[in-house]
């Protein structure tokens, strides 16, 4: 485990101390957490990103012509 040093406004301190004792926690617990949760979205994003991009593009109609520009917006 490593120490790691922030520096934040006092009434930020303050909240993340009741907070964090409120929860049966501690502030170092909470943003460990917190840390946690940011890194796995960010790995599930990535990997759906490279998940999309790796996939093959398929046709978006089985032969059948698209309408036209004037067809659409006709009035």
């Amino acid at each position: 485990m490593r120490n790691v040093t922030v520096s934040i406004p006092d009434d930020l301190a303050q909240w993340a101390r009741v907070w964090a004792a409120e929860h049966d926690s501690s502030v170092s617990a909470m943003l460990s957490d917190i840390l946690r949760d940011m890194r796995e979205k960010e790995s599930r994003y990535v990997s759906a990103m490279e998940c999309f991009f790796a996939a093959e593009p398929g046709k978006l109609s089985d032969g059948i012509a698209y309408p036209d520009r004037e067809s659409l917006y006709d009035r």
